[in-house]
């Protein structure tokens, strides 16, 4: 009975502190057009504090997306354009001397926010895709000698185009594991097309103007920790990540030669903290199989290894991750 009490007072509480979760949500529509499952997956990382890899082809608002987000909330931001001849330096930072002091000093890189977004992530070669690795993981940046604390929230927000395969260096697995989603963006609808016609015709874009602090989110994340989740859904989690590894022990053995490697515990981690994200937009103090299912493929797309086979045989990490969930019991 005390669990039941907790819950509705949890319950309380999470409508009292995700009233500016509506505000983004409704500055994020003045300015993008659908585009609901972007959004969510923005909304998502910012309260589980991960970082979120964004793939689409070109012009579908992936760039446009985050900076208004990033002006919605009060703090810092920078944009990193990655090109091939992009340095290290470029990103962290680096040692100048000053003739005048007569020492070295340190310049902090545009590394240095609250939001970055890293367009294009995988246009600059692979040292500098790793430069920002350090900064991911630990939230610190070691320039020469010192590490630096980064400010909080920090929140990096990468895009890639998939279709512009020359010119592009392949994101190692141990990066590409340090987003905690990839979400894959798709065309608008034909009446979300003609809206987006009608209001750039019309010139006009919304003045956007910020709606919570930084502060908002580190309370709201504090909450968001305390989300209930069941032995019962922390099964189901494990068992949708060991069926990446094991498919053949969940009545998969079809994608047993399918799949070269499976989810890390990283993946168990990032699945039951997204759930949780996803309970609190939809103001709930608990988590229900339902929460895990809507973020299960933005959490693992990236994370499954296919063998030759697969390619071979047409089958994307998408739709094995479909079957998994599918075959997996709901508890």
């Amino acid at each position: 009975m005390a669990e039941s009490i907790d819950i509705q007072e949890l319950n309380i509480l999470i409508r009292q502190q995700s009233g500016f979760i509506s505000d983004l949500t409704a500055g994020m529509d003045k300015v993008i057009v659908g585009q609901k499952h972007l959004v969510d997956s923005l909304l998502i990382s910012l309260l589980s504090d991960g970082h979120i890899l964004l793939e689409g082809v070109p012009g579908l608002a992936k760039t446009l997306a985050i900076k208004t987000l990033s002006q919605l909330i009060s703090s810092k931001y920078s944009r990193i354009q990655f090109t091939p001849d992009l340095l290290p330096a470029d990103v962290v930072g680096t040692m100048i001397y000053s003739q005048k002091e007569e020492k070295f000093q340190v310049k902090q890189g545009p590394v240095f926010a609250n939001f970055i977004l890293a367009d294009e992530i995988n246009r600059a070669p692979a040292k500098v895709q790793s430069a920002l690795l350090e900064a991911m993981q630990e939230h610190q940046v070691t320039i020469g000698d010192n590490s630096f604390k980064l400010p909080e929230p920090f929140l990096v927000m990468a895009t890639q185009n998939p279709i512009e395969q020359e010119g592009t260096y392949q994101l190692p697995e141990a990066q590409v594991d340090r987003f905690m989603l990839k979400v894959v963006i798709n065309y608008p609808t034909l009446d979300e097309e003609k809206l987006i016609i009608r209001q750039n015709l019309a010139g006009n874009m919304p003045a956007v103007t910020p709606v919570c602090s930084a502060d908002d989110i580190m309370n709201a994340r504090s909450i968001v920790g305390k989300v209930y989740i069941d032995e019962k859904i922390e099964q189901y989690i494990a068992d949708i990540v060991f069926a990446t590894r094991y498919p053949e022990r969940y009545g998969l053995p079809e994608l047993k030669d399918m799949i070269t490697y499976g989810g890390s515990p990283r993946a168990s981690i990032n699945l039951a903290k997204a759930a949780r994200a996803y309970a609190f937009i939809k103001n709930r103090g608990y988590v229900v199989p339902e929460d895990v299912r809507a973020v299960a493929h933005d959490v693992l797309r990236h994370r499954i290894g296919l063998s030759y086979e697969a390619e071979a045989s047409n089958i994307s990490s998408e739709e094995m991750v479909s079957r998994i969930i599918n075959k997996v019991e709901v508890p």
